[in-house]
Formats: structure tokens, sequence, C-alpha cells
């Protein structure tokens, strides 16, 4: 196991070839900020230039995952600001008013993802292991990921009409896509906390496992992914991205058409093949 030092508000080790990421707020339940986004972004951008890390699993310390934005050092300063600008007669700046996953963005370093949704999708497999409460953007951050694996003390809850807010981070997208129109609209519209066993009744997480499980469960399934070639689970996850909702199957067949072509030419191909014929276990990492 490799620590890696550097991170205020989250902690970043690998474990053979997974990247374990801990939101590490526990005193607050993990909540949201800006500081939290930047590092989240850049751990994350980390393991994916990491070729020794296959993939990705993502927690809270603690006994809760993430308890949602951390409303009184976020939004009480933005409202501070606002008030004043009212005051003044000014006008907010463009992207002032944003969560602190969309406002975090624009402090990256050149070269790393400033898009949340798109790094989820474009990067090595991701699991999530929620333990504990999701509120809010502690279940919208994690929608976009490819296995979401929940603790049987785990509560969840899409709570932003409750706040007088609105879903982010495509989670109007991403909430249909795992739970359908009626559960989405349930879920989005209440604002409810759902339990472990409803949420995955209702597609809004893969599996639940006991709590003392629950991180074994979840370096489990990356394991297994971890094992795949990174080139070609990239792509496949983009093609799932891209097709998830396209209506024109020859575009489909045509994005998998030049995603396979580019597969057969690459060495992971070649490796797979050799090991197949020699009738020994691949080795792409």
């Amino acid at each position: 196991m490799s620590r890696h030092d550097g991170y205020e508000q989250i902690l970043f080790e690998t474990r053979g070839d997974v990247a374990v990421i801990t939101l590490n707020r526990p005193d607050r339940l993990n909540a949201y900020t800006g500081k939290m986004s930047v590092e989240l972004m850049d751990a994350v951008a980390t393991a994916n230039e990491d070729r020794s890390v296959g993939a990705i699993v993502l927690t809270g310390a603690g006994r809760g995952f993430c308890a949602g934005a951390d409303v009184e050092s976020q939004f009480k300063a933005q409202l501070d600001r606002d008030s004043a600008r009212d005051s003044a007669g000014e006008a907010a700046p463009d992207g002032d008013a944003g969560s602190g996953a969309a406002s975090a963005g624009d402090r990256r370093p050149r070269g790393r993802p400033t898009d949340w949704v798109m790094l989820c999708r474009q990067s090595k497999p991701m699991v999530a292991a929620i333990n504990g409460v999701a509120i809010g953007i502690g279940v919208t951050m994690v929608l976009p990921m490819d296995q979401l694996i929940a603790s049987e003390s785990a509560r969840l809850s899409c709570r932003f009409v409750k706040m007088g807010i609105t879903p982010e981070l495509a989670s109007s997208h991403f909430l249909v896509q795992r739970c359908g129109w009626g559960p989405s609209s349930d879920l989005a519209l209440s604002g409810r906390i759902v339990d472990a066993a409803e949420a995955l009744r209702l597609g809004l997480v893969d599996q639940v496992v006991p709590d003392d499980q629950l991180l074994a469960a979840a370096l489990a399934r990356a394991g297994e992914y971890a094992a795949n070639p990174d080139p070609q689970l990239r792509m496949i996850k983009m093609l799932l991205t891209e097709n998830a909702c396209e209506t024109d199957l020859d575009r489909v067949v045509d994005r998998e058409g030049e995603a396979l072509a580019k597969a057969m030419k690459s060495p992971e191909f070649a490796e797979a093949v050799d090991a197949f014929l020699h009738k020994r276990p691949a080795k792409f990492r």
C-alpha cells in the first residue's frame, strides 16, 4: 500500500493496482467544498496518469460518505457576496453562483480535466463505496461512475428541492438512466431519503453489502476491472457514454466499428491473443 501526501480534504493511496480516494472531513460528514472538488479532480487525474493503476475506488472517512455541500462555508459566503453586490447595484460575474463542483474547475492546473462528469466518464473504471449518508452532491457526484456499492447502513437522497435548488452534475440525466422515469421523478421531486435496500431496488445503487465488507467489496470489484487493458476499458466507457441515448443505430455501429478497429491494432490485443494461444494469463499492466 502506498500513500500520497499533499491533500487537505481527501486521502489518496494505492492498494495494488487500485487507487483509493477517501473524502476526509469526517467531523462534517465529509461535506463537500470547493477545495475538496479541486483535490478530488486532481487525485482522479493522477490515478489516470499512473500506469500502475487500473481502477479507482472512492469512499468517505468516518460514518458518512458525503452529507452534501458544506452550506455554511460555501453558500453562506456566496449569499453574502451576492447581497453585497445587490446593495452596490452590481451584476454577479458569470459562473460565480455555481456549485462547488462547477466553480472549482476554474482553479484546476493546466492540462487537467475541469469537468467532473466527463472526467468520470473518460477515466479508468470508478467504483463508489458509499458508507453512511450520501446527500445531494454526495449522490450526484457518483452517478456518472461505473459501479455504486453501498453499505447496509447507507442513506441516500437527491435533496436539492428541499434546499430550494435544482439537481446538477448531469444528475437529471444519470438518475433517469439508472432508475427510470418514475423513480427518478419521485426521488428528485420529493427529496426524500431512501435506505440502502430501497436504493438497490430502485437502481440507484448496484450492490449492497454489510458495513464491514464495503471497502473489500469495492476493492474486489475494482480489481476485476483493473485486470483488463486501460485503453480498451476507456474506449468501452466512452462507447457506453455516447451510445446510451443514441437513436441512430447506424451511428452506434459506426462508433463501435471505429473502436474495434483501433483496439485490434493495439499491443493489448496482441498480448491477449498471445496469452490465449499459449494458455497463460494476459499481462496488461
